[in-house]
């Protein structure tokens, strides 16, 4: 088993106590001190030899939802969160709910993408630790680098291990070591349009050509003979240059219609890894999830254990630390496929949270502070089903066309087993440099019929005024027969090209808010 050295896992503790003077510290401070919070963890040498850092304080690099899940986790831990906003998101909800926040400057993007300025910026504001979220440079290495050195904790795993892992070749050859199962492909990256395609005819068509550090449904394309091979062959190298950086692709055999199933993985600085269920997320348009289901209705138990030893397999193949998702395709013959790991916090980790009662961001601070898990493999146990749904701001019957725009009105849902994770208020203006999604409701139920009956009546009862949105959209997925059996699988969306039929009838509430509007507009409020 091969172990990458993660020298971010040796940490460098300032003050450094016995057993006895940390006790006798303790016993001196007093609970009800102002300066006593329970972010308080003084640095000491564990039994395992690894230090405990003390995290007082955290630079959010991120912006959204993700940005306000993180903050809340702060504030619930005792710590203080600082937020980094670009001159469009001045009036975003995460600059409003952080303790402090500092501007990156009138660039819409490129604040949050220089990871020198924000680390520059976590050691001026008196930051331990800074927490990437997911997208921008979450999956970063050089960020994670550029932390060690000036002695801010990153809240993920080390620079190796992201290195490795992003780099999809690398990752496939550590999988086939480690005894994980892939799919049949290239041993490395292509050299050129021929090896591409001799390695076709040997393996067969369909194939898939993809950029190795590709992602989110970027440098990829599907080839169904060798010469749809031959016309996307420079375009994926070219997209896989602009978007990644380098021009490096590989090919892998193409799965039909699999069912996308990843599990959530948990590994401290201790040699701990524990794995929290899967998630189904088999309902995608153009390899973009749509929501997310955990458990999969679609796993028997089984099949359940078996992925998710190949989840603490992979984890421990590479070293890793902190929270972490393994993909993986299921075909149609019931065989698992590795297909990725993401290095970072998934955008759909709350159902997840929703099933087995552990919040996750808590967790990745603690271990980020060279604590040991929570818990141990036998004791996380799950409970009911959850489902998220992204509520984005496009229009569905207009081929998911950006909607963006002022929220006229705004009201999140409610009632049992249901959460709203979002980042819109009523008068906010949604800007449009950046992903469209919004919010996302995260439903719970006992089992899978009252789910889908909860979901429906969750996403009725929320308003979303001024723009258009997926809610409809997702309400006629709910109501789809095929759905409800929950069997399915990646092609469900584009098999139904009636889900996006649906009837934009206004309700009187609608209608009331409509006039409302009207007239403050009229009036000049």
């Amino acid at each position: 088993m091969s172990k990458i050295p993660c020298k971010s896992a040796s940490f460098i503790s300032i003050l450094y106590f016995s057993r006895i003077q940390l006790d006798s510290l303790l016993h001196l401070l007093k609970p009800e001190s102002a300066d006593f919070a329970p972010a308080l963890i003084l640095q000491g040498k564990a039994a395992s030899g690894h230090y405990r850092f003390m995290i007082k304080k955290i630079l959010i690099a991120n912006r959204g939802e993700i940005a306000v899940r993180i903050v809340r986790a702060c504030a619930e831990m005792g710590i203080k969160s600082v937020a980094v906003y670009a001159e469009a998101d001045r009036y975003a909800l995460h600059v409003k709910k952080a303790d402090e926040a500092y501007s990156l400057g009138p660039d819409t993007v490129a604040g949050y993408l220089n990871a020198h300025r924000l680390v520059n910026l976590a050691v001026a504001a008196g930051c331990d630790a800074l927490h990437p979220g997911y997208g921008f440079l979450s999956e970063n290495p050089e960020l994670a680098e550029i932390c060690a050195r000036r002695n801010i904790r990153f809240i993920g795993p080390c620079a190796e291990v992201i290195r490795r892992m992003g780099d999809k070749t690398a990752a496939r050859k550590a999988m086939r070591k480690a005894g994980v199962p892939v799919t049949p492909g290239s041993d490395g990256n292509l050299a050129n349009l021929d090896e591409a395609l001799q390695l076709a005819e040997e393996i067969g068509y369909p194939v898939m050509l993809k950029a190795t550090c590709g992602g989110g449904g970027r440098g990829i394309r599907c080839c169904k003979n060798s010469k749809e091979l031959r016309h996307a062959f420079d375009r994926v190298i070219s997209e896989a240059q602009k978007a990644f950086g380098r021009a490096e692709v590989f090919l892998e055999k193409f799965i039909a219609n699999p069912r996308h199933i990843e599990v959530q993985i948990l590994a401290d600085n201790h040699g701990n890894v524990i794995h929290l269920f899967e998630r189904d997320c088999s309902i995608q348009r153009r390899h973009q999830k749509l929501l997310e289901i955990a458990p999969s209705p679609q796993l028997s138990d089984a099949q359940r254990e078996y992925i998710g030893d190949l989840a603490v397999r992979t984890a421990q193949a590479v070293n890793y630390t902190n929270a972490g998702t393994v993909e993986f395709l299921l075909d149609a013959q019931d065989h698992f496929y590795f297909m990725e790991m993401n290095t970072r916090l998934q955008v759909e980790h709350p159902v997840t949270e929703a099933i087995t009662g552990i919040d996750i961001v808590r967790e990745q601070i603690r271990i980020a502070a060279g604590l040991q898990l929570n818990y141990r493999q036998s004791e996380v146990q799950r409970r009911g089903y959850a489902m998220e749904f992204r509520i984005n701001a496009e229009d569905p019957q207009n081929d998911f066309l950006p909607s963006f725009g002022r929220i006229t009105r705004y009201f999140a849902t409610g009632g049992p087993g249901v959460r709203t994770d979002g980042a819109i208020y009523t008068g906010y203006e949604i800007p449009p440099y950046y992903d469209s999604m919004c919010a996302k409701l995260i439903v719970w139920a006992l089992d899978w019929d009252l789910l889908i009956d909860r979901a429906i009546r969750a996403l009725r009862d929320i308003g979303v005024y001024g723009i258009k949105t997926t809610i409809p959209f997702h309400l006629e997925i709910l109501k789809s027969a095929d759905f409800a059996t929950g069997k399915f699988d990646t092609s469900f969306i584009e098999c139904h090209p009636e889900l996006a039929n649906y009837s934009l009838k206004r309700s009187s509430r609608q209608a009331a808010a409509a006039i409302a509007a009207a007239i403050a507009a009229n009036m000049g409020l």
